[in-house]
């Protein structure tokens, strides 16, 4: 059972909102109901975030808590005057200040996205994606030399998420190979890696976690092994220190903390958001 309802209200797409509220709640011992109110950017539906937000109240006998992080003043004070939730405005908290002491005024955009075909960054992005997928669990060698980061590890050590977590926050173009019997046996990189040793980042995890995972995709097979899954990852890490390759156990950490360790250890020349 959930202990709270959370609000993220937004005349764009409420990325922001959600994210930094997130950042928040997660300091606390609790388990909040999320509930997204993505453009708002009108008065009538900020009278309509207002009621839902009201009647969520009154039902659960506990106030809302609100995140916003909306630009639009008409729009705020609709949901300033009305909401009797647990207000926490973002852009008010930290936009407002910083027109005061930077002495300018903000662009009150709505949303980081409203000029984005404009946006050079947001079309590397793109690129980065579309590279990250056809680069993903070894499917081609092409180009692997405009590649920013090559992510290598056993199959289902995190390689996939990761990549495409670089490319979409960061990006970043990156490849990912597994490690197979053949490189063991070879005691070798796979060959179209070797030139690209320095983009090279290797990822591990425990045997024990690794066999539970496969065990979901492919249940009381050999690949699912206890017994396999150690010799893969033993293996695989022993190649790794022989080839000098920096990496990680990725078994407890997230997503976003691999991918910091990993810009923080590669420090990739490119590296936009």
């Amino acid at each position: 059972m959930h202990n709270r309802t959370v609000f993220f209200v937004s005349d764009g797409t409420g990325i922001t909102a959600e994210t930094f509220g997130n950042a928040i709640l997660a300091q606390f011992e609790m388990k909040p109901r999320h509930v997204r109110l993505p453009f708002i950017d009108t008065v009538d539906k900020a009278h309509q975030a207002v009621r839902q937000i009201n009647h969520t109240g009154e039902v659960e006998g506990r106030k809302p808590i609100v995140f916003t992080t909306l630009v639009n003043m008409e729009v705020l004070k609709v949901i300033q005057d009305g909401c009797q939730g647990m207000l926490l405005d973002m852009f008010g908290t930290f936009v407002h200040p910083l027109e005061q002491e930077l002495g300018i005024k903000s662009h009150h955009r709505v949303g980081r996205f409203s000029d984005v075909s404009k946006s050079k960054e947001y079309h590397d992005r793109i690129e980065a994606i579309n590279f990250s997928l056809a680069h993903d669990d070894g499917q081609s060698n092409r180009d692997l030399q405009a590649a920013d980061v090559i992510l290598v590890g056993v199959s289902r050590s995190g390689k996939t998420p990761t990549s495409l977590y670089l490319a979409m926050q960061h990006g970043l173009k990156a490849a990912n190979y597994p490690l197979i019997p053949e490189d063991f046996e070879r005691r070798q990189l796979p060959a179209a890696l070797v030139p690209h040793r320095g983009k090279i980042f290797g990822l591990t995890i425990h045997p024990d976690r690794l066999s539970e995972i496969r065990n979901e995709r492919r249940p009381n097979s050999r690949y699912a092994s206890l017994a396999n899954c150690r010799m893969e990852v033993s293996e695989a890490e022993a190649m790794m220190r022989r080839a000098g390759i920096r990496w990680l156990s990725t078994t407890t950490k997230s997503i976003e903390e691999i991918a910091t360790t990993i810009l923080q250890e590669l420090r990739p020349e490119r590296l936009t958001y």
